[in-house]
């Protein structure tokens, strides 16, 4: 057994990391196997010395994390945790807390993990960017909150948010009401986060005036996007056709961002996801950059993460059981 101190210079910050009744530093008692005390300004960690060292990297992390502002929680925790397992916890400076638009309720929108750093800088860098990932990274809802960035600084005159309407297991032509009625379900997730940098009121008088387009990507054929920001959610629906279709409508002084989840594909044929042919036409064209989010990336509840990795084990245990055949 051994005893490590950490001093901390200021006494909120030990408050916000050790978290409402102790709930905070309970989940790094339970990782790591070690017990941790704070007295005055130190924070004491014991426990067999590799446990400690692992403990003691995590605590350092948050606590640069809680000096930069951040509210440590048990997202952003279970976050450093697996920064540590993979040595990589010094990277967590690297996370700015420059926010990039705030919400219609004060909510600063910001990148919480450091892939979603890298993608909203490729966002700012690139003409063209592509965002790969499961479930829960953030990739739309960063996408709309950069792209409302844009907008209110006059960088673009325009903000276009498109998804190819296919039909997962229910046919729009059962649907009630005209056209848009039927592809409105598929457009809901950019309505609400449009809704939340916006407001309803804004949103709409932007949409009235043309200013905001949100459309199924049918819609985009034939036309040529100047001065706008374009971004294609749920992409790995698209043929390939449709891909080089959307790509190609890109105008002067415009940006695109292509968001997809390639496990989550609903065309019949999945090998011929247009997300998937363009990763592969697109990844040594300058000014395009494409970014993969890891389960590490998902800011929703702990057990999301731990869905997605226990679908990946699944089917990479059915490809080996396939393999042996």
């Amino acid at each position: 057994m051994i005893e490590k101190t950490i001093n901390v210079d200021r006494m909120e910050v030990i408050l916000n990391l050790f978290g409402n009744y102790d709930e905070n530093v309970n989940l790094i008692q339970k990782q790591y196997n070690v017990m941790i005390l704070s007295r005055g300004g130190d924070i004491k960690i014991t426990g067999d010395e590799e446990n400690v060292y692992k403990a003691s990297k995590a605590i350092d992390a948050l606590i640069t994390l809680a000096n930069k502002g951040e509210s440590i929680n048990e997202q952003n925790i279970r976050y450093v945790f697996s920064l540590v397992k993979e040595g990589t916890e010094n990277e967590i400076q690297n996370l700015h807390n420059d926010g990039i638009c705030v919400t219609i309720s004060g909510k600063i929108v910001k990148p919480k993990t450091l892939g979603q750093k890298k993608y909203v800088d490729a966002i700012k860098n690139k003409t063209v960017v592509l965002g790969i990932g499961p479930a829960g990274t953030g990739k739309t809802y960063l996408s709309v909150a950069m792209a409302v960035k844009a907008f209110r600084a006059h960088e673009v005159n325009k903000i276009i948010l498109t998804r190819p309407a296919v039909e997962a297991g229910e046919k729009l032509g059962f649907l009630p009401g005209d056209l848009q009625n039927k592809v409105d379900p598929y457009l809901r997730p950019l309505y609400d986060a449009l809704f939340e940098m916006l407001g309803p009121e804004t949103f709409a008088k932007q949409h009235e005036r043309g200013c905001i387009e949100v459309a199924p990507l049918a819609y985009m054929r034939g036309r040529t996007l100047d001065d706008s920001f374009i971004i294609l959610d749920e992409a790995q629906n698209t043929t390939h056709e449709q891909m080089k279709m959307f790509l190609t409508r890109l105008g002067f002084n415009s940006k695109i961002v292509i968001t997809g989840d390639i496990t989550q594909i609903d065309l019949p044929d999945s090998r011929k996801s247009g997300l998937v042919q363009a990763m592969k036409v697109l990844k040594n064209v300058d000014d395009i950059s494409i970014i993969r989010f890891t389960e590490k990336d998902v800011v929703r509840h702990k057990l999301v993460q731990d869905i997605i990795l226990a679908y990946e084990k699944y089917y990479q245990k059915g490809s080996n059981n396939h393999g042996k055949g």
